[in-house]
């Protein structure tokens, strides 16, 4: 996911209504005709519009002012002004569009197809045939079009995904998102491999899943330290969440309690979320105290122990996987009800 950009500020305008007309009705025979001047055009309206197509918000980063069409002036004999052509702006998925000085949320685009309309453009002015009286027959004056409005948004891309994986940096989420999807993400043995969200497809049991691996969190990331803090919005929107520890690593069942702490500092909400505890690099030595470890700290979630590179314990992840997102959509659906 080259050129990333999952937040940009963006300035928009609707555009302006067009002037009515100051015209009177000359013709062979009718040498003082009445006023005849035609109103003017609506101005183009700010629309967004939602297209899965799109992945990230660097369409928007590159252009950023977009700006609708004024509406035509009025002309005579009655003709009305052309209205403005509206300014569409695509987004994908999931993209929160707020007020970029109150950051207040304007409005959450998260359907395909689904538009919005944010500014409407100015209405056309009047022309001086509305302006006709039984004591002023030939007004010589129109109605100006409202000027459109213009304004400073900023848009912000939450990833829609049914699983969220959570870990510390080189904790496997990308080699473990690799064998189970058709996602290809930067892989290496070191720390901040992954610095853009990785999205894969997990097709199991005719069931489609949508995985979401974000870069790796560390203690503080909600406060700004490493790349967590800027990609963790990309989970909020999960069903359920799988949290990875490299069982490797000593004192691994702490590293679950420092996600939690992360995840609750930025979102309370984040701690609800359904959960599976999976413990990676099973094959490496020390894999089997790492395992021990988790199961003893947390006994009531039977952690799992999979292995990338062997595929040990992959098949019941992604089973279990399945299961959990399932509950997850039968509980918000009860919820709704």
């Amino acid at each position: 996911m080259d050129g990333f950009v999952d937040e940009t500020t963006i300035v928009v305008s609707s555009g302006s209504g067009g002037d009515g007309a100051v015209s009177f009705r000359r013709e062979k025979f009718i040498p003082r005709g009445g006023p005849d001047g035609g109103d003017g055009g609506k101005g183009g309206d700010v629309v967004f519009t939602v297209r899965t197509n799109l992945k990230t918000l660097s369409h928007l980063k590159l252009k950023r002012i977009f700006k609708a069409d004024n509406g035509g002036r009025g002309m005579g004999q009655k003709m009305h002004g052309k209205d403005g052509r509206d300014v569409v702006i695509p987004v994908p998925p999931g993209t929160v569009i707020k007020d970029s000085e109150t950051g207040a949320a304007v409005v959450d685009l998260t359907r395909d197809g689904e538009s919005f309309v944010y500014l409407r453009g100015g209405r056309g002015g009047k022309g001086n045939s509305h302006y006709a009286t039984s004591v002023n027959q030939a007004p010589r004056y129109a109605q100006k079009g409202i000027e459109g409005e213009t304004r400073e948004l900023r848009a912000e891309l939450h990833l829609i995904a049914d699983i969220g994986l959570v870990g510390k940096p080189n904790a496997g989420k990308s080699t473990l998102l690799s064998v189970l999807t058709n996602a290809h993400p930067l892989i290496g043995d070191y720390p901040f491999t992954t610095r853009t969200p990785n999205l894969g497809l997990l097709r199991l049991s005719g069931r489609d899943m949508i995985l979401a691996d974000i870069p790796g969190i560390i203690e503080g990331a909600s406060e700004g330290k490493g790349l967590g803090l800027r990609f963790l919005r990309h989970v909020e929107r999960c069903a359920a969440l799988l949290f990875l520890v490299d069982l490797s690593e000593p004192e691994c069942a702490d590293i679950v309690h420092v996600l939690e702490r992360e995840l609750a500092t930025y979102a309370e909400v984040l701690t609800r979320r359904p959960r599976l505890i999976v413990g990676t690099k099973a094959d490496l030595p020390g894999a089997a105290e790492g395992l021990a470890a988790l199961k003893a700290a947390f006994p009531d979630e039977s952690p799992f122990a999979v292995s990338s590179f062997t595929r040990e314990g992959l098949e019941d992840l992604s089973a279990a996987a399945l299961d959990l997102v399932a509950a997850s959509e039968r509980a918000a659906r009860e919820a709704a009800e």
